[in-house]
Formats: structure tokens, sequence, C-alpha cells
């Protein structure tokens, strides 16, 4: 130290400075300060130039979710920049780890059990090249935000009782139906309907309805599935009257005499005949045609009955079939209208054939319901929701309301690609329902099925198969 002393005053003395101790004294206490001024705003402006790179340096955090996979890579490669850390992942259930000289990957999956959602700010701290031991490192704030499952968000409100026609807020049925006296399989039939999440969260009843049958001494096989317009106040019997109705009139008119088997059995022998394919046809007005009819009169009847009621309050789809096994192949007659869907489905022959499409009301998003007296005027529009055909054999018969077809098929031209409907039953099998002989489980398997997860569709589900 007094040799730097010596030096400096060799140096004043050459300049021709001669201070006295005090002034010296005094000159050096400010050469000092004003030295370490100079480097104490040197290094601060070093700090200053890194923790304005590190601000401006684009850094984007997409949001993640609750209950899925999140991945995201951030390029972070500041000069002057030492090293980093970040801080405030630990309740989100993630984590980041470091690529050298590129930046961080945050990665995880945010768990339902340990987080609901929300903001969560995280710190990236890092620590600047001039940075001495023991000073602290620099921040920056990040906004994160961990979206909540959207599942978590719906209610579950039980549907009142004491409401008018109230109907319990699901429903389920399997059908098992025995071999032949000689050995010959049968098919079974299961279905199960259950309320929608927008109709669960604010405590509305469900609209849906189906009926099974199958008629021992006739050996046919009778289903029916409905949707009640979300629309229309009374909608869910709407839908229960039209199911019931049709499947009862197609009981009485199947379990009489054989005629119409009869006919089945000579328009097969003679397809080129008119004259027995208009018998055939016929009968399948009589029972399937009138068994519509029949059910949007019982429907009229009810809201004629039903103080303040109209018909509209009423508004259903329907889709109706019976079916049953000849020698020669399976008989399937039907009538649609509505959305929804109907489809006979082949998986080992990949075939899809459709018992029509769904009606386009006058806008876009509409439908056409039984309730609309129009329906039965057009003689020669009813007759083209009525369809026959004869499978050799097929792996299901599928009918669904939109509930279903809409977030599995997205499109009315899709219901036509089949390997949309091969995507389905692979859907259904991987989901846990077992359509197998004596499964009188797959009843509650399909319930459990229809829960699926589909954003942006959250109405009321049917789905009945015929196996």
């Amino acid at each position: 130290m007094m040799q730097l002393e010596n030096a400096v005053r060799e140096l004043l003395a050459q300049a021709g400075i001669e201070p006295s101790e005090a002034e010296f004294s005094d000159f050096k206490r400010r050469m000092i300060r004003n030295m370490w001024n100079n480097i104490v705003q040197e290094r601060m402006d070093e700090r200053i130039i890194v923790k304005n790179a590190v601000e401006a340096t684009p850094i984007t955090l997409p949001n993640s979710r609750v209950g899925e996979d999140y991945r995201v890579e951030v390029p972070f490669c500041v000069e002057g920049v030492a090293d980093y850390d970040i801080e405030g992942l630990e309740p989100t259930g993630l984590s980041y780890f470091k690529t050298e000289g590129k930046g961080f990957t945050i990665e995880g999956r945010p768990q339902p059990e340990d987080i609901k959602g929300g903001d969560f700010p995280l710190v990236l701290r890092y620590k600047p090249a001039n940075l001495l031991e023991g000073e602290p490192w620099l921040e920056r704030r990040l906004n994160f935000i961990v979206n909540p499952d959207p599942r978590s968000l719906w209610k579950d409100i039980p549907t009142p009782t004491d409401i008018d026609y109230y109907k319990p807020d699901s429903d389920m049925l399997y059908v098992k139906v025995e071999a032949t006296p000689d050995g010959m399989p049968r098919k079974d039939m299961v279905a199960a309907s259950q309320r929608g999440r927008s109709h669960a969260h604010e405590g509305k009843p469900r609209d849906d309805h189906f009926r099974l049958h199958y008629c021992e001494q006739t050996e046919w096989y009778i289903m029916a599935v409905a949707d009640g317009a979300g629309s229309a106040r009374f909608s869910r019997e709407g839908s229960r009257i039209a199911c019931e109705v049709a499947v009862d009139h197609c009981k009485a008119a199947l379990g009489g005499s054989r005629d119409f088997e009869n006919a089945i059995y000579e328009y097969h022998a003679n397809k080129e005949s008119a004259e027995a394919r208009k018998t055939v046809s016929n009968f399948i007005y009589s029972i399937v045609g009138n068994a519509a009819l029949k059910a949007h009169n019982a429907i009229k009847q009810e809201a004629e009955q039903k103080e303040g009621a109209r018909l509209k309050d009423y508004a259903t789809t329907l889709l109706l079939a019976i079916c049953r096994r000849f020698d020669f192949g399976w008989v399937i007659a039907s009538f649609w209208v509505g959305d929804g869907a109907i489809c006979v489905y082949d998986a080992e022959a990949h075939t899809a054939d459709m018992l029509g499409m769904p009606d386009e009301g006058e806008y876009a998003g509409q439908t056409r319901f039984l309730t609309m007296p129009e329906i039965f005027t057009d003689q020669v529009a009813f007759f083209k929701r009525l369809r026959f055909k004869v499978y050799s054999d097929f792996s299901a018969l599928m009918m669904m309301t939109d509930g279903v077809s809409d977030p599995k098929f997205e499109t009315d031209a899709n219901l036509q690609n089949t390997d949309k409907w091969d995507a389905l039953w692979r859907d259904l099998e991987e989901g846990g329902v077992e359509l197998t002989d004596d499964n009188e489980a797959s009843a509650q398997q399909l319930l459990c099925w229809l829960d699926f997860w589909d954003r942006g569709n959250h109405d009321d589900r049917t789905l009945a198969i015929l196996y």
C-alpha cells in the first residue's frame, strides 16, 4: 500500500502538485470512492444489460391441463447468464430439466388428486456472469396456468322426483335369447341410456328413452330408441310414449297369424315378383308404419289431456326396428324419423348399411320429429322412412341417439363410412363392453361406456345393440 501511495505522490510531484498530508488524505479518499463508484456502476450496467436481455427473450408457456400429459421445450440461451433455475413448479406436478446451450423443457402430468387447476406464478432465477459470491440472483416472473379437468367442473344434480313425468337419470337392459331347439345360436340385445352432462349440470331430466322386446313364440326382436327434443318441456314423456306404444303395436301385430312370415318366404322364393314385394311392403307399412302412427296419436292424446300443453311440447325422434332370423338369413324392417343412426354392421365383411339418414330441418342443427303431423300426411315421403332388407348375417344392429352419433361420427357423411363404424366397434371393445353370450354385465358396461368424454358433446346418450 505504501508503494502505491509513494507512486501516486511521485506522479503528483511530476505534475507540480505538492499536497499537504491532509490534502493527500482527502485525495486518496475521493479517488478510492470515485473508483469504487465507477466499478459499482460498471457492474450494475453489466447486470442491467443481462437483465434486459433476459426480459426481452420470448418465453411462452402454453396452458397445461389437469389429467393430461404436458411437455414444452423453451429456447433460453442469453449471453451473460452463467446459470439459472425455475421455482414454483412443485404444486403443479410438473418438473423441468435443462438442455445444455439450448434452453429448458417442462414436462409431466398434473394429477387430479393433487391439483384442481389455477394460476401458478413461476420464477426464473438467473445468475449474471459477473455476480460475486453472496450476491442475490436476478429474477423474472413467468405466468403459468393449469386448466382444470373439464369433467371436474360439471355438476351431477339428481333430477327432482316431484316433476311431471319423472324419469330416472339412467336406464339399462340386457336381453338374453336362448339358442333354438336345433342348437342354432340366436342374437342377444343390450341397451343403455344415460342423462347428458348438460342436463345433469342443471338437474334436468333425461329426455332419451329405449325399449327392447323379444317374443319367444314368434322369434321376433323389437327395438325402439327415441330422443326427446331438448327444447320441448315434456319431450321425456314423448320419447317414452313413442317407444312403449310402437313396441306394443309391433308385439301385437307380430304375435298373431304367421301371414307376414309366409309373405317373407314367398318374397324370398320369388324376388322378381312385384306382387310378392308389394305384399311384404303392405305388411311393413301395417306393422312398422302403423306403430309410428299410433305412437304419434298416443302422444297427441296425452298433450290434449295435459292442461296447458301442446303437441310440440312432447317432440321426439323415433328409431324403430323389427328383426327375425329365417333359414335364409336375417330380415330387418325399420322406421326412422329424426336424427341419430340405425346401422347394420358386419365387422368381418367390413360393411355398414345405414337404414336411412338423419332428417334435416329447415335450419342447420334442426331435425324433424314424430310429433310433426306432416310426417304422416306425405305418403311418398313416409314410405321412404320405411326400410326392409335381408342379411345373411351381421355383427350388430345398432340404434343410437345423436348423443352418441354426433361425437363418434361428427358428420352425416361419416355415417356411411365403414371405417368409422369399425372405430366405434373397437371403441366399445376397448372401453370394456363385452358383447358376448351370457354376459349380463354388458348392460352395466355399456352404461359406463356412455360416460365417455368428448369436448362439446354433452347430450343424453342412448345406444341399443342386437348382436
